[in-house]
């Protein structure tokens, strides 16, 4: 199979990871208005469908020549299972995920989201695997946090700010604005899952008979596909917004509206096998999985510009919110610095 050979590769991975993962949901705004609950069936098929483009190529190919599916037949079951139960947990965390994005929009469902899941991933895998200077993790997964803060206090001014508008042209029933924290909420839960994925894919992947990177994301896709047919039956039945959803709507999607599904999906799962591989690397090089997936959570900011500078989520603001805005930002990224340099002062 295929890995890095240097740090600096294996860190181009993660940046990788990063864009990737920043980048998806952009195929779910392009859908116009195809129920995210549709939008995911294919989303979840095209992140089954890269999974396997990618053991038999970069998994079947490599200097090594441990193929993938003798990765996949010496695998304990033990490690199976635990790999296809990240799926299924990350696959719920996700389908909260675009639920808020639905609500909420990119620029309020990522950083509160993902940033709370950058946290709790991080300990999570440094417990299991302690690699980095823990000060330099607590002190940037406690900048994150506050940039969680900071992001849900924008959101909520904004809406009073629209509330107040309504209310001042007519448009509202009642004369007291009113603020729906549901977007945040959903967020907020679907952080502490996706926070809980992460540490599953790296026990599945410990041990003599642990999975390599490129089995680990086929069994992880397996369970994010499967487990799709049981959540989303949830969803369409008892949606988030809207009217209940049927399955025949499905086939009722155009042609581009199926291949923005797919491709969301192909592009998600795309991050996620460069990361699982970034933080296979040989150990000498390894960024390590804690590493590794703060790095990929950096998508955090790269989906929240796509919603700020593309899809104008925050348009109209006043200039409290466009303060608080630019201050999330900033503590965002010097905390995913502090995280991304946490290697280097490893030993001191």
């Amino acid at each position: 199979m295929t890995l890095p050979s240097t740090y600096v590769a294996a860190l181009l991975l993660t940046i990788l990871t990063m864009l990737c993962w920043g980048s998806w949901a952009n195929t779910l705004k392009l859908s116009g208005k195809w129920r995210f609950e549709l939008f995911y069936f294919d989303y979840a098929f095209g992140v089954l469908l890269a999974s396997v483009i990618a053991a038999y190529t970069f998994g079947t190919f490599g200097y090594d020549g441990f193929l993938f599916m003798d990765d996949l037949m010496r695998a304990g079951k033990r490690n199976m299972v635990l790999g296809f139960a990240g799926g299924v947990v990350f696959n719920l965390a996700n389908m909260l995920l675009v639920a808020a994005i639905s609500v909420a929009g990119l620029a309020v469902a990522f950083p509160v989201g993902i940033g709370l899941a950058l946290v709790i991933g991080v300990i999570w895998n440094y417990i299991l695997n302690p690699q980095g200077n823990p000060t330099f993790l607590v002190l940037g997964a406690g900048l994150v946090v506050l940039a969680i803060i900071v992001d849900a206090f924008a959101y909520r001014s904004l809406e009073f700010q629209r509330a107040e508008e309504r209310i001042k042209a007519g448009l509202s029933r009642t004369l007291r604005p009113k603020v729906s924290m549901k977007g945040i909420l959903l967020s907020l839960i679907s952080g502490v899952l996706m926070g809980s994925f992460y540490p599953l894919v790296e026990m599945g992947k410990s041990g003599d008979t642990g999975l390599g990177p490129y089995a680990i994301a086929f069994v992880f896709a397996l369970g994010v596909f499967f487990s799709t047919f049981v959540f989303n039956l949830y969803f369409m039945n008892l949606p988030v917004q809207g009217e209940p959803v049927e399955m025949l709507d499905y086939f009722r999607g155009t042609a581009k509206q199926h291949l923005l599904g797919i491709t969301g999906g192909l592009i998600w799962c795309a991050g996620t096998v460069a990361n699982f591989v970034a933080a296979s690397a040989p150990q000498e090089i390894q960024v390590g999985p804690a590493v590794s997936y703060a790095i990929g959570q950096g998508a955090t900011a790269v989906s929240a510009l796509w919603g700020l500078l593309v899809w104008k989520e925050f348009a109209g603001a006043d200039a409290k919110v466009k303060s608080l805005l630019v201050l999330m930002f900033f503590l965002f990224l010097s905390g995913l610095a502090l995280v991304s340099i946490a290697p280097l002062f490893a030993s001191r």
